[in-house]
């Protein structure tokens, strides 16, 4: 089998430092802007990372776990590399782009492969206005927080926040509160993809909110509007009978 041209990279944790040593020696390494394909080294935060990092360039990412969970990543082999990346599939998924307004009258934009989570940053419990395609769905919701999270991020935060796993390719969103206190029986929601998910916060200066997308933290929040970003496709390469949508469905029989 032909040997495309591979970029490494690699977590700063010595597991994948020494992953990426080995695997450089063995079959070369490129810039990411001259490869065929990106193998990312370590767990699925440097996965994120690199797939915000790498976004322009259309070029496929090889995850392969040096971390710890590894849900976006293949397990870890060095001898049989090159056959695994001429056997992988591929899978495509679109981001969420997040706008968000400040209590002082900035704006912040950025990507969320996972989820956009509102967060409580004080000591008493958000609320928040829900409207979705511009239409009031909620008045009020009481929580520590609520997020929107794509199908790809159904089993992170979402999962733990006792929201749905959701299929690949099922063009749906979920929205899920943590800890509602009212409605308390509350449980979230389904969303077309192509939904427009708008969150005002209520009370800001006495109850501050927070919000994060993918690890990137806007403080003191007066709204969040969040979509779906067609525009922007991510590329992840998995082994066969391991893609995304496999894992998704046995995640939901453990």
């Amino acid at each position: 089998m032909p040997q495309p041209k591979i970029a490494f990279v690699a977590s700063p944790v010595p597991t994948a430092q020494s992953a990426l040593r080995e695997l450089s020696e063995r079959y070369g390494d490129v810039p990411p802007d001259q490869a065929d394909v990106i193998v990312a080294l370590g767990g699925d935060g440097f996965m994120l990372d690199t797939l915000h990092g790498t976004q322009g360039l259309d070029v496929p990412v090889y995850g392969m776990n040096r971390g710890t969970v590894g849900f976006l990543m293949n397990e870890f082999h060095a001898e049989d590399l090159v056959e695994r990346l001429n056997a992988a599939v591929e899978e495509v998924i679109n981001p969420l782009a997040m706008t968000a307004l400040t209590v002082d009258g900035h704006m912040h934009e950025a990507l969320a492969i996972n989820e956009v989570s509102l967060l409580r940053a004080g000591p008493q419990a958000a609320k928040l206005r829900i409207t979705v395609d511009s239409k009031l769905r909620m008045p009020e919701l009481v929580c520590d927080g609520a997020l929107l999270a794509t199908p790809a991020g159904s089993t992170a935060y979402n999962y733990s926040a006792h929201g749905p796993i959701l299929p690949i390719g099922s063009d749906v969103l979920a929205l899920t509160a943590m800890s509602a206190f009212r409605p308390r029986r509350w449980r979230g929601a389904l969303l077309p993809k192509r939904a427009v998910v708008r969150f005002d916060v209520i009370d800001p200066g006495k109850r501050p909110v927070m919000a994060d997308a993918d690890g990137k933290s806007v403080r003191n929040v007066a709204s969040v509007e969040i979509r779906s970003e067609p525009m922007v496709k991510h590329r992840i390469l998995f082994d066969p009978g391991h893609g995304l949508e496999e894992r998704l469905i046995r995640e939901q029989f453990v």
